[in-house]
């Protein structure tokens, strides 16, 4: 299987970094500063706090071509547009692997309904210059898998074909029959929290803040509420169920943990401000259409 993985940032990253050291025949795509350092460095990688600085060698590309059996996108939902369009010409498999809350249907309508896979990348890191510090706990263990799934929420040949590329690259994948309700559960829990994490400059300031803290959970609750069906995975009922005061509790010791911290929470740039819009705009729409 030929792969083209459409985004270099951490999650683009890590996963190409991954399918490459496991043999497979894998390309980066990126543009910019991010390819030029990529051709000269490879790709860099150092676990969490560590120092050891790992490079590997993963063949880079600036723009897609054909002959890809697959391409796997990791980029920001407000760059997803741009992206359908530089792949509506080419054939193979599209397994989009980030934050989405629209729905596959436009997707499918710009490169084809049957080329479309639905997924999310649950490896966390960030950026360091052009270094990628990467949380291993949960990308590479059996705790958090990497959920993938058709649209209409079949198990076919081509989708157990991609999850076993994946195990074999050490990429603890799970097949998610409910996917596209999986991304929009994910999204009414995940805006509210962004965007006020956002507000507070970062993870940590906002924990200070048990005010703050009890008006997300009361935008969450909302949010999840308005949801067209039931939320996926069915334990996030339990912030409708759970006292108010402990689940604060428990947020703001989240917000305050290793795991917050170095994840994509700590972005509070201009782009992640654009994606936080774009999934809300997207929830609004498919709230508005119940």
């Amino acid at each position: 299987m030929r792969i083209l993985v459409y985004g270099a940032g951490v999650l683009g990253s890590v996963f190409a970094a991954r399918l490459h050291e496991a043999g497979h025949d894998v390309a980066l795509l990126a543009r910019g500063g991010r390819l030029a350092a990529l051709r000269r460095h490879g790709v860099q990688l150092v676990e969490e706090d560590g120092r050891a600085v790992r490079r590997v060698p993963v063949p880079v590309v600036e723009q897609p071509d054909g002959g890809y059996d697959l391409t796997a996108v990791l980029v920001r939902a407000h760059q997803a547009d741009a992206v359908l369009e530089s792949l509506a010409g080419l054939d193979g498999d599209v397994l989009f692997l980030h934050n989405w809350a629209g729905g596959p249907e436009p997707l499918g309508a710009v490169i084809g309904h049957e080329r479309v896979l639905l997924g999310f990348g649950t490896a966390g890191g960030t950026m360091d210059g052009d270094v990628v510090r990467y949380r291993a706990p949960g990308f590479l263990t059996r705790r958090v898998a990497t959920p993938i799934g058709e649209p209409d929420g079949r198990t076919t040949p081509r989708l157990e074909r991609i999850v076993r590329t994946f195990r074999t690259a050490g990429i603890n994948t799970r097949i998610e029959p409910r996917m596209d309700a999986w991304l929009t559960t994910h999204a009414a829990f995940g805006v509210p929290l962004g965007q006020a994490v956002h507000t507070a400059g970062g993870p940590v300031a906002l924990s200070q803040d048990p005010g703050a803290v009890r008006a997300m959970l009361r935008l969450m609750r909302r949010s999840l509420t308005a949801l067209p069906g039931p939320p996926v995975p069915r334990g996030l009922a339990a912030l409708h169920t759970l006292p108010e005061g402990l689940l604060v509790a428990a947020l703001r010791r989240f917000l305050r943990s290793p795991t917050a911290v170095h994840s994509g929470l700590s972005n509070t740039s201009p782009a992640e401000a654009a994606e936080l819009a774009r999934l809300a705009e997207q929830l609004g729409a498919r709230t508005r259409a119940r």
